[in-house]
């Protein structure tokens, strides 16, 4: 079985929230919530990966330079495996909106717990959970 590589970001906002989104019913650990990202395809960089993902779902333009690696999780769901590469994104440009029709919620990093997430998930949320 392949592993997919995701860039994962974990967008932050001026007021500290975390952007979070919703996976669709029919997919791959549907319905719970996730940090926004994507496969990252041949040929691309992870931080062109992040930038064309990250507009593509919530249509923002990313400031790269502003992005810093986070962490990376190797998960084996059993039916999938993933490497997900996780970017702190500290500056964007735009408003964010679910251009997929996912829903999206700004949550205050302590509270990221009362959320179900994927369980590739539970590292980046406590990695999170101890930022500045």
């Amino acid at each position: 079985m392949s592993e997919l590589h995701v860039a994962v970001g974990v967008i932050r906002n001026v007021a500290g929230h975390i952007l979070l989104s919703r996976r669709h019913r029919g997919s791959h650990q549907g319905g719970l919530w996730e940090f926004p990202g994507g496969k990252v395809e041949a040929g691309e960089s992870l931080q062109q990966a992040l930038a064309r993902e990250l507009e593509e779902e919530l249509g923002i333009v990313i400031v790269i330079d502003s992005c810093e690696p986070l962490l990376k999780v190797r998960h084996d769901y059993g039916d999938k495996r993933v490497l997900l590469d996780v970017w702190l994104v500290k500056n964007f440009n735009g408003e964010p909106r679910g251009r997929e029709g996912q829903p999206l919620q700004w949550v205050p990093a302590p509270r990221l717990g009362d959320y179900a997430f994927p369980t590739a998930n539970v590292p980046i949320v406590e990695a999170v959970q101890h930022l500045e």
